[in-house]
């Protein structure tokens, strides 16, 4: 039975990309590795690093390519 993938739900998050595939080419991840906090709405996820936004996607994209362990909101980057 294939795995069910639903998308990110709102929050903030510790992100670190699943092992590379050698057909994936420049997706992202690189800027994200070896983990970024990062924010989701439901919708979109915005990764950040040293509080500057390095890259982002869609909720279900990051869900399917991405490990998360939920943080605080204190450990989020500021809001702007």
């Amino acid at each position: 039975m294939p795995k069910t993938i639903t998308p990110l739900p709102r929050g903030h998050y510790w992100a670190a990309p699943h092992a590379p595939f050698p057909l994936d080419g420049p997706n992202g991840h690189d800027e994200v590795f070896p983990g970024a906090h990062c924010s989701s709405d439901g919708k979109w996820v915005t990764f950040y690093k040293e509080e500057e936004e390095v890259w982002a996607c869609n909720a279900l994209y990051a869900a399917a390519h991405f490990d998360f362990a939920s943080v605080s909101d204190a450990c989020s980057p500021p809001a702007g």
